[in-house]
């Protein structure tokens, strides 16, 4: 069987995020990747998406979850949308960079072009941690030569009237923001997104 098995059916972008993709504390059907899903609709795309967020999730549940799901949806394009709790939580920056280059390299096995979504922390974790984190995602997008969104909360981040309550997810109105970054950094798969096949 071809690693572009996927190819032959409907094919699907895989979204695998924690809660900045989940809806949280959002309506059904409010979050950026319903809007995603609508604008693909929209272009008569071959191509559906299918969200495997979980609110919380780490790079380690990333891993672990990863294989079952690249094997049940043989993603044509897999997003990876990860880090930030690990950030939260203090977790060493290697082991978030390990865990995130094992991803790319499981979807890249498995026949996916991968697009991984730069994070940034708060300075007040300290400056040296700060820029170590967001430096590990422009560093694993060159190494592994796989498409790379510079700053998912681009637009977002600096409003606070963009977040809910806890200030930590952004809220309704910043949807379309983030829809419209993930957007942008897709332009490289308009071709594709038009085709019901990834192979030439």
């Amino acid at each position: 069987m071809s690693i572009h098995c996927w190819a032959q059916t409907n094919p699907v972008i895989l979204v695998l995020g924690d809660s900045l993709s989940a809806e949280y504390g959002i309506p059904r059907g409010t979050g950026w990747t319903h809007q995603l899903e609508k604008k693909l609709q929209q272009d008569a795309s071959p191509w559906s998406l299918f969200n495997a967020s979980i609110s919380g999730e780490t790079t380690s549940g990333g891993v672990s979850r990863l294989p079952t799901l690249l094997v049940q949806k043989k993603p044509g394009i897999m997003m990876i949308e990860l880090g930030a709790n690990d950030a939260l939580r203090g977790l060493p920056i290697a082991q978030t960079e390990k865990n995130l280059r094992k991803m790319i390299l499981d979807s890249k096995q498995a026949g996916a072009k991968v697009l991984l979504f730069g994070m940034q922390i708060p300075p007040n974790y300290g400056q040296a941690y700060t820029k170590q984190f967001k430096d590990l995602y422009t560093t694993l997008a060159q190494e592994q030569k796989v498409e790379l969104l510079p700053f998912f909360l681009n637009g977002v981040a600096t409003n606070p009237g963009l977040f809910q309550a806890d200030r930590l997810h952004p809220n309704v109105e910043a949807q379309t923001i983030l829809y419209k970054n993930v957007w942008g950094a897709m332009a490289p798969y308009l071709n594709l997104l038009k085709k019901s096949t990834g192979v030439n």
